[in-house]
């Protein structure tokens, strides 16, 4: 398993080697930043997993929520927050940037690697990409993502692809597309028509209706129960 590191930014020597140690024996790569300048230069040159922000980073330095701020439109970095203050005002700034978890000193080591894990764990789940299927619209190769499918269309040897942003034709045959796509999420109507189950607008026996078009439903596939659970 992936070593995971943690830029720990605090000003203060001696709390920054106390908790060091504490990463270190939990099995966490540290990188260390004492101030602003410093934590852009490690973010700037290698791969960062999570940052520990000390909120005072003293006189002349910006505090860490504002850092935390910068960290959160430039790079999409989990952060938790460390401070020795816990005022109502500090912990609304605080709130407003989108920390993992916020802690006051003291803490024990153990609420802070609880904190890292859940941290890391939720941050996993929100970075996780959305699926794609590769399509050959004539000459090109195209990712799309498959939420954005509208349906999907047979014509001759060739599928249309219907999506909000354009109609992708690509050489290929129903069969072959719905061992790609999630059988979840589409299903087929006819012997021509694979549509996606959440953009289906109504639909009866005979037709089902995406975004306004009428997509036939033929006696074969008639049976649409899978599609209740949407409605």
């Amino acid at each position: 398993m992936e070593k995971k590191t943690i830029l720990l930014v605090e000003d203060d020597f001696l709390n920054r080697r106390v908790t060091k140690k504490a990463l270190t024996e939990n099995g966490y790569n540290v990188a260390e930043a004492k101030n602003s300048e410093e934590t852009f230069k490690i973010l700037e040159s290698q791969l960062v997993h999570l940052l520990i922000l000390d909120i005072n980073l003293g006189k002349l330095e910006q505090d860490g929520i504002n850092l935390g701020q910068q960290i959160q439109n430039t790079f999409k970095i989990p952060f938790i927050y460390l401070t020795a203050y816990e005022t109502a005002e500090i912990i609304n700034r605080a709130a407003t940037t989108s920390p993992y978890s916020y802690l006051t000193k003291p803490f024990k080591n153990a609420d802070l690697v609880a904190a890292i894990q859940i941290a890391l764990q939720q941050s996993s789940k929100k970075s996780k990409p959305e699926p794609t299927i590769l399509l050959k619209d004539n000459e090109y190769h195209v990712e799309v993502f498959i939420n954005e499918i509208d349906y999907i269309e047979s014509e001759g040897n060739y599928l249309l692809v219907y999506t909000g942003k354009k109609v992708y034709k690509c050489r290929s045959t129903i069969k072959q597309v719905l061992e790609t796509l999630p059988e979840a999420t589409f299903i087929q109507t006819h012997r021509a028509f694979v549509v996606n189950k959440t953009k289906i607008d109504k639909f009866n026996i005979k037709n089902v209706v995406v975004k306004g078009n009428l997509i036939p439903v033929s006696k074969r596939y008639s049976d649409l129960s899978g599609l209740f659970k949407n409605f």
